[in-house]
């Protein structure tokens, strides 16, 4: 199964401003933190506003960075919680014959038991500090589920194939267990 790939990729999130010159903290989601900066000018999820980027310099977690057009800390602090995108065409192919993915590929993918029995789709990923979390939409309808991205929750995952396969913990689909 082939999925259409989405045509940005989120490369971070500004957290606000730091000090009053327009600098502002970028929660960075790339391998790299620096690497929020490194393919070329970015722009917001609607593409309307669009800044050349500088990575200044990193801190515990986040990277300091510089957007053209920002020169204060009211411009910086209005910034707060925009997401920082640049074109797919702009980062670095993935090999199909190689495992590799953009968090942005599992949006949409199958969700597997090891049988290979349907459970749900994948319908965002989020991560509120604590590491990835899949949000889950299961087959029998409800409300959905988050589920922690780990290896051991999530041995296997096939964007290629359009699916990922997961070993939950007990009761993850329990009130009070969602976060599994």
């Amino acid at each position: 199964m082939t999925r259409a790939k989405t045509e940005k990729i989120c490369l971070g999130v500004v957290l606000g401003a730091h000090g009053v010159r327009g600098i502002v903290r970028v929660k960075p989601f790339t391998e790299d933190p620096t690497g929020v900066a490194a393919y070329g000018p970015v722009e917001t999820k609607d593409g309307k506003r669009h800044f050349k980027i500088e990575a200044l310099n990193l801190l515990k977690d986040a990277v300091l960075c510089r957007l053209d057009g920002v020169a204060d800390r009211d411009q910086a602090e209005a910034l707060k919680g925009t997401e920082l995108y640049v074109a797919r065409a702009k980062l670095p192919e993935i090999d199909e014959d190689q495992e590799g993915w953009y968090i942005a590929d599992l949006v949409g993918l199958a969700v597997r038991d090891r049988a290979g029995a349907a459970l749900g789709d994948i319908i965002a990923v989020e991560n509120f500090g604590a590491g990835d979390l899949l949000e889950i939409r299961l087959r029998d309808g409800g409300e959905s589920h988050f589920l922690s991205f780990t290896d051991e929750n999530v041995p296997v995952v096939d964007p290629a194939g359009g699916f990922v396969v997961v070993e939950p913990p007990e009761g993850w689909t329990e009130e009070g267990e969602r976060d599994g």
